[in-house]
């Protein structure tokens, strides 16, 4: 593929080629490296320092994605993926192109997203399923929220969002409420 030859970096904190529990379905994790929210009791605080971290192409992972024909989808998490996000987009074409979903961890909310007016975050946004915005906040913090960590946080239909013109709460068939 000729789009592999000409990749860009992205610096990486991890990888999880497969997951069960960042997003629907069946799911690859690119943990990307650098974060300037940085908020207390984060469950990746490694993934923080912008120089930790290893550097990946797109086309390498976009070759490991490939590698596994029952993923549904993929997603980006951190660190903070929108401060890479001329990389992302290049990455989030190639896995769009190839049928897949797009899950998006954001610590910025949408709307401070979409008031940066910078034409990578437009695109990789317009690319993305589902967004789940916010910074975690430790005193809002709720195991029993499904793919979010913190009760500020939302989990938004990106697709259902455009379609509206406002925002959407994405609905999993594993919303349910949990008494303890």
């Amino acid at each position: 593929m000729e789009f592999l030859a000409n990749s860009k970096i992205i610096r990486v904190c991890g990888v999880e080629p497969e997951s069960i529990v960042d997003g629907p379905g069946f799911r690859y994790v690119l943990f990307v490296q650098g974060c300037p929210h940085r908020c207390k009791g984060c469950h990746n605080p490694e993934s923080h320092d912008p120089e930790g971290g290893f550097d990946m192409t797109t086309g390498d992972v976009f070759r490991e994605i490939q590698e596994n024909k029952h993923l549904r989808g993929v997603t980006f998490s951190g660190g903070e993926p929108f401060e890479q996000a001329e990389a992302l987009v290049e990455l989030a074409r190639m896995i769009k192109g190839a049928g897949l979903s797009l899950m998006c961890y954001s610590g910025y909310t949408l709307e401070e997203l979409q008031a940066r007016h910078d034409p990578w975050t437009d695109e990789l946004l317009l690319m993305t399923d589902i967004l789940v915005d916010g910074r975690f906040v430790e005193s809002q913090r709720n195991l029993t929220l499904i793919y979010r960590g913190s009760e500020n946080q939302r989990v938004i239909d990106m697709n259902k969002t455009r379609e509206a013109g406002e925002v959407v709460l994405y609905k999993s068939d594993f919303d349910i409420d949990v008494i303890i």
